[in-house]
């Protein structure tokens, strides 16, 4: 389904905002302002690091990647619009020269698969050392691919094939998310900005390709896909 919106969002921005000089500039993109804060933290005391921008979902991303330029891009799993496999393809077209790192609480989620699938150059679980971190960004930045060894080898590139399941739709994601977390269709069109039976027809539709008959199996099916 065409979306103007991001067409409009992935249109090059003119003048890029400015920041301190640093030869690496990094993009924080988790929807827990905990998890942004943390980084920022953590990467407070290199010389050569500078957090440029943070964002709370993909969409958010985008523009702020398309704004700040930033050198590496740490991306959380899964977003309140949609999964990383996804956000990774628009980030790419905002940032081409950004290096996307998954930054996950999730070793085993079989949503990992996909994200590295679509060609990321690393992924590292939130609970390493600071020092582990920094390292990982700079090795990120100068080109390495840096993989947390305690990830399930089977989501790492080229180690299994693709895990089966649905493939639902930006939207259809959004509308599943905002279910599971106990929204109604009436706040849920509010929420993002759609009409009521638009939202209905997204969820019918994800439920269908979940083979759910209702709300409550559609979330289970999701999380036993590694979509929720």
């Amino acid at each position: 389904m065409h979306d103007a919106g991001l067409d409009a969002m992935l249109k090059p921005e003119a003048t890029p905002a400015r920041f301190p000089e640093a030869r690496i500039r990094l993009l924080v993109v988790d929807d827990h302002p905990v998890v942004c804060e943390g980084v920022s933290l953590l990467v407070h005391s290199s010389t050569d690091i500078v957090v440029t921008g943070s964002a709370r979902s993909a969409e958010e991303a985008v523009a702020v990647a398309r704004q700040t330029r930033p050198d590496v891009v740490l991306l959380d799993l899964r977003l309140p619009d949609m999964l990383a496999s996804e956000a990774v393809k628009l980030l790419r077209m905002a940032a081409p020269r950004a290096k996307i790192v998954i930054f996950t609480a999730y070793a085993g989620h079989r949503a990992l698969k996909a994200a590295m699938e679509a060609g990321v150059d690393g992924c590292l679980l939130k609970d390493a050392a600071d020092t582990d971190l920094v390292e990982a960004i700079r090795r990120v930045a100068r080109g390495e691919s840096v993989y947390d060894a305690r990830l399930d080898r089977d989501s790492l590139p080229g180690r299994a094939p693709k895990m089966p399941g649905p493939e639902l739709t930006r939207r259809e994601y959004e509308v599943l998310r905002r279910v599971a977390i106990g929204e109604t269709n009436p706040e849920i069109a509010e929420a993002i900005g759609l009409s009521r039976n638009t939202v209905k027809t997204y969820l019918q539709s994800a439920l269908q390709k979940l083979g759910a008959r209702n709300r409550v199996e559609a979330i289970a099916r999701a999380s036993e896909f590694g979509l929720l």
